[in-house]
């Protein structure tokens, strides 16, 4: 179990809501689950949801621990860019989830894996072994997993300090006015909707995107994205933020999307790490997928660009 202590600095919020501004990863149906359960005392006593708190008060909240399950290895059939004793590269194909989860327990990559490997790393527990990084469901592209809890630590500790490297691509809508920029903007739960991320203004981590147009098409635009930072959604939520969110992103561009893609055109191109081991520098690429790439094909016939 996870516990914290808060303090009230204002009176009038409702607990739940302060909890969610505290915990920007958790979801409100969550925490108020968590309070309803009992997981939160205010000045030592249980409350409920839509108790309101006084400047002062002492908020404790207990996260439980979560809940096994069993994850099965199962024969998916894997695009393996690069495999040894230490580490696997996979090219993973959009609209696959990346570990089990609350409603997704099987056909991950992460039960691919399983069935593909002789061993994975432990470090993340039962239902993410092996999982260093992540990508969203409906993002394609270039992952790495750890095989031992040592290239885990290692390549872990890269991604921390920005040695190892990622590159995106995306078609956003709209022309973007410069040629590349720095978007900052800390990520946090959106108080709007739950469901989703935003550029916060209090209780957000700090993320940074580097972004470079690659080709113009009028009213969409080709950008190459680096992540300085890894937050939930960045990519997506940065782009949006600055008025050019990625082409058929169902949660955060528009409603209708013009072409036949499922889910965003977003795609991990490449990712250069320290082998952990070998310590010799690798970078691993990966094609963009079919239905990205024709829609890029069509913006560039529309365009003149050959």
């Amino acid at each position: 179990m996870e516990r914290f202590e808060y303090t009230a600095e204002t009176t009038g919020t409702r607990l739940d809501v302060f909890l969610s501004e505290k915990q920007p990863e958790l979801s409100r149906s969550h925490i108020q689950k968590v309070i309803e359960s009992g997981g939160a005392l205010v000045n030592g006593k249980a409350e409920k949801s839509r108790t309101k708190l006084k400047e002062g008060d002492t908020v404790s909240f207990t996260l439980p621990d979560p809940v096994s399950v069993d994850v099965l290895p199962e024969d998916i059939p894997l695009d393996i860019l690069y495999e040894d004793h230490d580490v696997i590269v996979v090219n993973k194909a959009r609209g696959m989830v990346v570990h089990p989860a609350a409603g997704v327990y099987n056909g991950t990559l992460v039960n691919a894996l399983l069935h593909h490997c002789e061993d994975l790393s432990g470090i993340n527990g039962a239902v993410r072994p092996g999982i260093v990084h992540r990508l969203d469901k409906d993002t394609s592209g270039v992952m790495i997993a750890a095989k031992n809890d040592a290239a885990h630590v290692d390549l872990a500790e890269q991604i921390r300090v920005k040695s190892a490297h990622r590159v995106y691509l995306a078609v956003v809508c709209g022309n973007i006015a410069e040629e590349s920029g720095t978007i900052h903007g800390a990520i946090g739960r959106s108080q709007k909707d739950r469901q989703k991320m935003a550029v916060v203004l209090h209780n957000g981590k700090d993320a940074t995107t580097k972004f470079k147009v690659l080709e113009r098409y009028g009213d969409y635009t080709l950008v190459e994205c680096r992540l300085l930072t890894g937050r939930t959604h960045q990519i997506r939520v940065h782009m949006a933020f600055i008025g050019h969110p990625v082409l058929g992103d169902p949660k955060y561009g528009p409603k209708k999307c013009p072409f036949a893609i499922e889910g965003q055109a977003l795609h991990s191109k490449s990712l250069t790490f320290e082998h952990p081991v070998s310590k010799k520098e690798m970078t691993f690429e990966a094609p963009v997928p079919e239905d990205m790439q024709r829609i890029i094909d069509s913006l560039r016939k529309r365009q003149g660009i050959k």
